[in-house]
């Protein structure tokens, strides 16, 4: 008989749901509902590490103790799969990003009279969390905030959002500032002292006409295995260096030892530069800047990596290219590379590592595969956002 009252797992939105489909929130697996409603905790509830938890978008499963979050990630991998009936014996254990690990973050500011607030928004709200800790981002990153605070109540706009974006990058942090007003000298100054008091890589703004990089002593970079790669501003890296790290071993992994590799979607080269030692590979990206970089990093370390700046959602690459690797690796967008994925699905490519950040639109891409026929040989499902319900992985498709 199905005991109903007995929370068996998450929803995708964090939610805890019973056996018969209900769901409560802030519920965890082994919860159970009493008769009058209320929750009776279970084996799997963590007591929440941050005073924000519950207002803070942040963060929404900070309840969930160490086991049930990483079953969490995996079972989001295989709930996905499971919907579109695309078999998958083999879905490993979730790797899950340490606290304090997040090398990247995109907050919001508020000034309002003399008070500035600076944080993530409230969960489903327009709403700042005014952030006075954060277990998620790196030490470093965090020590930058109060800092912010400080500098915006001199640059922000009234009552006006303002995007601040931080990054971690080899020569130390990135403050990107969009949104504010830095006019007249006291103002120039302030920035000035703000990038060289607390060494930043690089500080730029964006009052409305573009980003103007105002303190970059030298180019800022981000090293894939021996590559440095000049990064133009808040170019997308993956979250955490865990994350990166259990990636591009995943990667590796599902294309073996081919001598010629495709990296498509390649952005500013995690991939391809993390591979292309004894090998040759070929790189398609449609940002232009970070194709750009990619190229100029490749050109300097003397990599046998071709590039090229191409779109390839509208001009995907077509059997007859395809056929020329030995792998290809796929890191699209969240929409997920529906158009590259049909001219993969006829191609007679010998293995594909497939890398998303949205099991749902990748789920959609394997059973096109797998119809195509190829075989979805394993899924490493990746928690780069801890205690989120956004989940990311690395699977291998292979074809006989």
């Amino acid at each position: 008989m199905t005991d109903t009252a007995l929370i068996e797992r998450i929803a995708a939105r964090g939610d805890g749901v019973t056996a018969d489909g209900r769901h409560v929130a802030g519920a965890v697996p082994g919860d159970r509902i009493a008769a009058d409603g209320t929750l009776i905790a279970g084996p799997n509830r963590s007591e929440p590490v941050c005073s924000h938890f519950g207002k803070c978008g942040g963060c929404q499963l900070q309840h969930v103790a160490e086991t049930a979050l990483a079953d969490f990630v995996r079972d989001r991998v295989a709930g996905a799969l499971a919907r579109q009936q695309v078999a998958a014996t083999d879905i490993l254990p979730a790797n899950v990003s340490p606290p304090a690990s997040r090398r990247r973050a995109a907050l919001t500011a508020l000034r309002a009279g003399k008070h500035v607030a600076v944080g993530f928004n409230a969960a489903q709200s327009n709403q700042i969390v005014d952030m006075r800790q954060c277990p998620l981002l790196l030490p470093e990153l965090f020590a930058l905030v109060a800092p912010i605070r400080g500098l915006l109540g001199a640059i922000a706009p009234q009552r006006r959002p303002v995007k601040v974006k931080l990054q971690m990058l080899d020569q130390g942090a990135e403050v990107v500032l969009e949104g504010v007003r830095a006019e007249g000298l006291d103002a120039a100054m302030a920035l000035q002292d703000f990038a060289g008091a607390h060494a930043l890589a690089r500080l730029a703004i964006d009052q409305g006409d573009g980003l103007e990089p105002l303190w970059q002593p030298e180019p800022p970079t981000v090293r894939f295995g021996e590559i440095a790669v000049e990064v133009p501003p808040f170019a997308f890296l993956q979250a955490t260096a865990a994350g990166q790290a259990a990636l591009v071993e995943a990667v590796q992994r599902a294309i073996g030892d081919a001598p010629a590799v495709a990296d498509l979607f390649a952005g500013v080269g995690t991939f391809a530069l993390s591979v292309q030692q004894g090998r040759k590979v070929y790189a398609a990206e449609g940002a232009r800047d970070a194709i750009a970089a990619l190229t100029g990093a490749a050109n300097r370390a003397r990599a046998l990596v071709a590039t090229e700046h191409r779109d390839l959602f509208r001009r995907p690459l077509v059997p007859s290219e395809l056929d020329r690797f030995g792998a290809v690796i796929l890191d699209p967008p969240r929409a997920g590379a529906e158009e590259q994925v049909a001219q993969l699905a006829s191609s007679a490519v010998p293995a594909i590592a497939y890398v998303s950040c949205n099991p749902a639109s990748f789920a959609r891409d394997a059973k096109q595969l797998v119809a195509g026929g190829y075989t979805l040989d394993w899924v490493q499902p990746v928690g780069q956002f801890r205690w989120s319900t956004h989940v990311e992985l690395a699977a291998r498709f292979s074809r006989a």
